[in-house]
């Protein structure tokens, strides 16, 4: 297995200025009044940013904890801490995971269906398949939206477009005095046949939002103009429940940049690997369900091609999950749909996306033992806050973070550009405490246990992009990104048989650099 690492010479020479509290003149001289291009990307436990200048060549580099109370606050702190110039940015992009998180933890707003009649029970039957077909106690997933609160609207539109029966307005009327009533904050539209026809779903629309104006409003032929009843039902509930706080997050960035000076465009990273202005991202959230994550994916696929690797792996290992996606004849592969949450329990969400595979095993994923006494690590993360033991930030269960620093696989003096100092002892003293004196282990075994089984979980991430796709891994490269990225990737090399590790220039900030990519 050989290694490569991709550095300045593929990016056009160019010179790197990392933004620490004691900053250089010399970057000061730089980006003081520069027009330059900004990504920030909004991680479990990080934000970070990068920034390009293409008339001088150079790229700065800049990370903070994440704010999970306020998540604007963090990219105005990377923004502070980089030493750039508001008012010097042309262009802004972002991704979050703003989106999915309030979907996983179902923090939405009080959603409503309004439907066909006849068609009240489609969202919660669902699809017939039965992804556990032989377990007993199987449960579908939780719908978004109650029977109670999926209404029904005398309307009917045929496949081919007809109107066989003309909506009646008063029956939309009812609806929303009921709506009113339940004290709802979003609906959900989504009519019969209006792929095929609009006119009934725009009409409901328009009576729903003079009855209702501060209701957050999705049509389906608006948000997935497609056949398939139940999965433009599915998404365009996905679409409502999730937009007033999507929505309100944008506002609030918008306002948070231009109160410290942010003249330029903001865009907004779509899961397909596009962009989109804050307007499109507030209508439709459900587009950037994976903002964050696709952004490696893409710089991966770039820096494959500068290295004549067509054929990679994306491995990207943040602080709260791992990701793996394949790109072939350097291409992302994109997948027409989704499942929010995995197939068996998930909310599908039918929009296309680059297809990549998360599980949760980042750095702050957390080792705990089991009923039964085994060790398992994740999906629960430290995230920001508290963090890891060895933060300092009052964590206390170990993460892979804490096994890391014991093992010496991270300096504590030099984390996070020396701009953190971490507590080794401390991590040392949690390990020992919660997994290997009730395991009658060694702490640097057990410490070495919990590294083995997060490497584990991720090699069955990447054998499900490419083995269980009908791809050889051992015929791709192997890409290393995010912040525990490397410091993990040549195990999982080896247990796969992957020939070639590529770490590349700003690890920890890929996601930010595909965004300017994109």
């Amino acid at each position: 297995m050989s290694i490569s690492s991709w550095g300045s010479s593929h990016l056009n020479s160019s010179s790197v200025c990392r933004a620490k509290p004691a900053r250089d003149d010399a970057c000061d001289r730089i980006w003081s009044d520069r027009v330059i291009f900004v990504a920030v990307d909004i991680g479990g436990t990080f934000t970070d940013l990068i920034g390009f200048d293409e008339e001088a060549g150079a790229f700065l580099q800049a990370k903070t904890l994440t704010t999970p109370a306020e998540l604007t606050h963090g990219v105005i702190d990377c923004l502070k801490q980089s030493g750039v110039k508001a008012g010097t940015i042309a262009e802004l992009i972002h991704g979050s995971t703003t989106a999915i998180n309030t979907l996983i933890e179902r923090k939405g707003a009080k959603t409503a269906l309004v439907v066909t009649r006849g068609t009240r029970d489609v969202y919660i039957i669902g699809r017939g398949n039965r992804p556990e077909s032989y377990n007993l106690f199987f449960h579908r997933h939780r719908p978004l939206v109650s029977r109670r609160l999926t209404l029904e609207v005398a309307e009917r539109v045929l496949s081919g477009g007809e109107i066989e029966t003309p909506i009646k307005k008063a029956s939309v009327a009812e609806a929303c005095k009921t709506l009113k009533a339940e004290g709802v904050e979003a609906v959900a539209v989504c009519f019969l046949h209006s792929y095929a026809n609009p006119e009934h779903e725009r009409i409901a629309g328009a009576t729903i939002r003079k009855a209702m104006p501060d209701v957050y409003l999705s049509l389906s032929h608006e948000i997935l103009r497609e056949y398939r009843e139940f999965e433009r039902m599915s998404t365009t509930v996905v679409n409502a429940y999730i937009g007033p706080k999507v929505g309100g997050y944008v506002k609030n960035l918008k306002s948070s940049l231009a109160g410290i000076g942010f003249r330029g465009d903001l865009s907004i990273m779509r899961s397909n690997g596009g962009v989109m202005t804050p307007e499109v991202a507030t209508e439709r959230p459900a587009a950037m369900m994976e903002s964050g994550p696709v952004g490696g994916i893409i710089a991966s696929a770039r820096v494959g091609q500068a290295l004549g690797f067509l054929n990679v792996i994306s491995f990207d290992m943040g602080g709260t999950t791992a990701k793996a996606s394949l790109i072939r004849e350097g291409e992302p592969t994109l997948a027409p749909g989704y499942y929010v949450g995995g197939y068996a329990s998930g909310h599908q969400v039918m929009l296309p996306m680059i297809d990549v595979v998360e599980v949760g095993a980042g750095g702050g994923s957390i080792a705990w033992r089991d009923d039964v006494g085994a060790l398992k690590v994740g999906p629960q993360s430290a995230g920001a806050d508290p963090g890891p033991i060895c933060y300092r930030g009052g964590g206390t269960e170990p993460t892979i973070t804490d096994a890391n620093v014991v093992l010496g696989r991270l300096d504590p003096d030099n984390f996070l550009g020396g701009t953190m100092k971490l507590d080794a002892a401390a991590a040392l003293r949690g390990i020992k405490e919660k997994i290997a004196s009730p395991l009658q282990l060694d702490p640097i075994a057990a410490a070495q246990a919990i590294v083995e089984i997060a490497n584990n979980k991720m090699s069955l991430a990447v054998r499900e992009v490419s083995v269980a796709k009908g791809f050889d891994p051992r015929d791709f490269a192997l890409v290393a990104s995010g912040g525990a990225g490397p410091l993990h990737v040549c195990a999982i090399a080896r247990e796969l048989y992957i020939p070639k590790v590529i770490v590349p220039l700003f690890p920890s900030h890929f996601s930010a650099l595909g965004m300017l990519l994109a």
